[in-house]
């Protein structure tokens, strides 16, 4: 079941030489969450996700890699499309939650799309939102497997 959207920090952590210790957390976390089939991803992730880690004078993946890894989580996980019903909600969130327009749009892909839980270190801790809770997993009270 299908019970955490993962968001791009996350996934570039997974790939950050520069982080040690939440490189090796986010690894932990996307291949845990894909094992129990309870991690999901928006589309609008894997495309932030493919420019953070291109980027840059000393990007973190060449293209071809970071392109492989995109294939690859889309095999791995659910992906939740940019919809037109996406946009509305995140300016709804924009207006109602004082969030972010491109954060908005991630809480609207779970909200839309009934994912109770976000893993993200951009949004308040346990903050939670039209029932959709956002925590993050790189706190140091954080239990990978109370979520799984």
């Amino acid at each position: 079941m299908t019970v955490v959207l993962l968001d791009t920090n996350v996934l570039v952590y997974a790939f950050d030489r520069t982080e040690p210790e939440k490189r090796a957390q986010a690894m932990k976390v996307i291949l845990e969450t894909q094992n129990h089939s309870a991690g999901c991803l928006s589309i609008q992730c894997l495309s932030e996700f493919f420019n953070a880690v291109t980027r840059g004078a000393e990007p973190k993946l060449p293209i071809d890699e970071a392109l492989q890894h995109v294939q690859d989580f889309l095999q791995a996980f659910p992906v939740y499309l940019l919809t037109p019903s996406v946009v509305i909600e995140a300016a709804r969130g924009v207006r109602d939650h004082s969030l972010s327009f491109y954060d908005a749009q991630i809480w609207a892909s779970a909200l839309i799309n009934d994912v109770p839980v976000i893993f993200s270190e951009d949004f308040q801790d346990g903050q939670t939102l039209e029932g959709v809770r956002f925590v993050n997993p790189f706190a140091e009270n954080f239990e990978l497997e109370k979520w799984l």
